[in-house]
């Protein structure tokens, strides 16, 4: 187990405008995950969620590389990488923990297993065109056990996500963006600055719009059909929250006034 020094934390958080950027930050080890830093990016990603002034969460790597995925040496030692303080959060402190915040992963170098379960746990992506992911467990007798599996058939083909499962092969940033896994690809080393200008793009409209849009989308997942009753039902609760928002009520007024929006947040 590789310790760290005492003086680097194992996750950096800096605020752009209204975009909270985190980073993962044990490079020694590819960022390598472990229960420090799943503590860490889970209770950054909660503090910047309950943040006001953030619109945007940005989580990417430092040192080159997004993620090499979970610690194996702590994996065999205990199993125990998630947070230490809030379990339920899931692996990494972010797999399980649904965030009104609109999240981006930065994909840079290479996600690794758990490294691209974090991604995929994110609403939107970025990748470096030199990147590369991969669930790699099947190739160490183990598997993708915080939520990649899930979460990856239903983000590309199915067929192209069981071949990935079972192969443990790479996904290059061109499939990627292909398949429909990222939003966008950035030259080499500017992810997040791609990441931020998307960042941008989300947080010049009203957060309650924005924010209630992403939870409807989350929580519409598990409908079978859509004329599902429980859907519209649902639907309705947050059409009667956003409609009658301040918001709302200056977006329909600049329309017809024929002018830009001027939204107080």
């Amino acid at each position: 187990m590789v310790q760290e020094p005492s003086e680097s934390p194992t996750v950096l958080f800096e605020r752009i405008g209204s975009t909270a950027v985190i980073s993962l930050n044990r490079p020694r080890v590819k960022n390598a995950l472990n229960c420090a830093m799943a503590t860490a990016l889970g209770n950054a990603v909660h503090e910047a969620d309950l943040d006001p002034e953030i619109r945007v969460i940005i989580i990417t790597g430092s040192g080159g590389n997004f993620c090499g995925g979970a610690d194996l040496h702590e994996v065999a030692a205990d199993w125990q990488i998630i947070s230490a303080e809030r379990p339920d959060w899931g692996f990494g402190g972010i797999t399980q923990q649904l965030t009104a915040t609109p999240t981006i992963a930065a994909i840079n170098g290479f996600a690794l297993g758990g490294g691209l379960e974090i991604a995929l746990a994110c609403d939107l992506a970025v990748m470096d065109e030199d990147a590369y992911v991969t669930l790699p467990e099947v190739t160490r007798g183990i598997f993708a056990a915080g939520g990649g599996i899930l979460r990856l058939q239903r983000l590309i083909p199915r067929r192209l996500a069981m071949e990935a499962v079972l192969t443990g092969n790479p996904i290059t940033a061109a499939q990627a963006l292909q398949w429909g896994l990222v939003n966008r690809l950035s030259p080499s080393g500017t992810s997040v600055n791609v990441a931020l200008e998307l960042a941008q793009d989300i947080a010049r409209n009203p957060v309650e719009a924005v924010n209630q849009s992403k939870l409807l989308m989350h929580q519409s997942e598990s409908f079978g059909s859509t004329w599902d009753s429980d859907y519209w039902s649902l639907n309705d609760a947050i059409a009667t929250r956003v409609y009658s928002s301040p918001e709302a009520s200056e977006g329909l007024q600049s329309f017809i006034e024929k002018r830009k929006p001027n939204w107080q947040r």
